[in-house]
């Protein structure tokens, strides 16, 4: 306890005497560089000059950065920048999901539908009645194909359960036979697991069928949106137009006012072709099926004609479907045959039809398709891979034309102004470009 006052008094007493030091040293700084120096000593250059004679300054740290990495942080910014909104975007997207994907489907249905308002009002009728005449009948022409896929299915359930029920008996025959050694207790083994699972989950199967008319009921709002989206956007579809441009900043609207109807156009010809391809590879794989005595021909038809609006995988889907109905109804050989027809038909339409009939200008890599299907059935289900392609096939159409468009505009004006010049060189180039835009 005595030693301790002794120790911090020295402490104190040292602290003290490097104060006054510094103090001392500061006084003489401050006297040299206002030239107060000794006699005869000359002018005491400043601290950064000396320093820098000596070779000792530090240079600015955005000089130390190598070129790369301050290209590599100005991309990956602006990288971060468009990951966050379109991840705020897709945030936005599933919260509405429904609503998107009404609008996005009648955009489809109105891209196939307005060719016959401008035919009919070509002929003569008002715009008014033009649109109730084509939205009437396309609406009607669809609610009857659902009606006869419904009907033609609960017209042969009964049949083809016990055609299901004679296939999977002649199934197992098949592999009891078969060169694979499948034994009669195996199968027994195999059916009564099946059994005992639905029997154990049926709460589950349950709680999915009161699911299920939750999603009866969003789908048929879903319906009743896109039908009263397609109307109005065949009925006043160029003010709807009118009335996004003034959105768009007025330095963009020449090349949006541009790049839509373009557009427009891409999505028109992708609905078309897909409508008429698919209904090629309806008719042709029924006719297979209606020829090879496969139940329900017409509507296992119907959905190959459904399922190839979504590209790649509806295909697959509708023919696996098709292959399937063949096996447990007729057998092995007749689902071989349906599915040499349904493989000899896809070729067709692969290698044929679609170069044909879509055109260079709604053609989109195989790979962006896969990748395109893939991310809109992630995000919306079905209906996003329903959506996906076009959408990619428009984004395509509206990218190239704005390129072109911005190299057009830098040969006929010059290019505008741009990084740290823009704000000196921006009110001249304006009053220029505003010139030779009047001219």
């Amino acid at each position: 306890m005595s030693k301790k006052p002794g120790w911090l008094s020295r402490l104190g007493k040292g602290l003290d005497r490097v104060e006054a030091a510094l103090d001392e040293r500061r006084a003489e700084v401050a006297a040299e560089t206002e030239g107060d120096g000794p006699v005869g000593s000359g002018p005491v250059p400043p601290p950064e000059a000396a320093a820098h004679a000596s070779g000792q300054v530090r240079p600015e740290p955005a000089g130390v950065v190598p070129w790369g990495v301050r290209v590599a942080a100005e991309v990956s910014w602006r990288l971060l920048l468009v990951a966050a909104m379109l991840w705020v975007l897709m945030r936005v997207i599933a919260e509405v999901r429904l609503v998107v994907l009404a609008f996005a489907a009648a955009l489809l249905v109105t891209a196939l539908l307005q060719p016959f308002v401008v035919r009919l009002r070509r002929a003569g009728l008002p715009r008014g009645l033009a649109t109730a005449v084509t939205a009437v009948l396309g609406f009607v022409v669809i609610g009857l194909v659902g009606w006869f896929v419904v009907w033609q299915v609960m017209e042969n359930l009964d049949d083809l359960g016990d055609r299901v029920r004679d296939g999977i008996d002649e199934l197992k025959r098949w592999a009891l036979d078969s060169p694979f050694h499948v034994t009669e207790k195996q199968i027994n083994d195999i059916a009564k697991n099946l059994q005992e699972t639905i029997t154990t989950n049926t709460d589950e199967i349950t709680s999915a069928g009161l699911q299920g008319v939750t999603v009866v009921v969003e789908a048929l709002t879903g319906i009743l949106l896109a039908m009263f989206s397609t109307l109005f956007l065949l009925y006043d579809g160029r003010r709807i137009w009118q009335w996004t441009l003034g959105l768009v900043p007025a330095i963009a609207r020449p090349g949006v006012a541009g790049a839509g109807p373009r557009a427009w156009r891409t999505l028109t010809a992708y609905v078309r072709g897909t409508v008429i391809v698919a209904l090629i590879d309806a008719i042709f794989i029924g006719l297979g099926l209606y020829f090879l005595d496969v139940p329900m021909a017409v509507p296992l038809a119907v959905f190959i004609f459904l399922f190839a609006f979504i590209p790649l995988v509806g295909a697959v889907i509708s023919g696996a479907l098709a292959v399937l109905v063949a096996l447990v109804t007729q057998g092995v050989f007749t689902a071989l045959m349906v599915l040499l027809v349904v493989l000899a038909v896809q070729q067709i339409e692969g290698h044929v039809l679609q170069p044909f009939i879509l055109g260079r200008a709604v053609r989109v890599h195989p790979l962006a398709v896969v990748l395109s299907v893939a991310a809109g059935g992630m995000i919306a289900g079905i209906g996003g891979a329903v959506v996906a392609v076009p959408l990619v096939a428009v984004t395509n159409t509206v990218v190239v034309y704005l390129r072109a468009f911005s190299r057009e505009q830098e040969l006929r004006i010059g290019p505008g102004p741009h990084g740290a010049t823009a704000i000196v060189a921006a009110p001249a180039d304006q009053g220029e470009t505003n010139g030779d835009i009047r001219a």
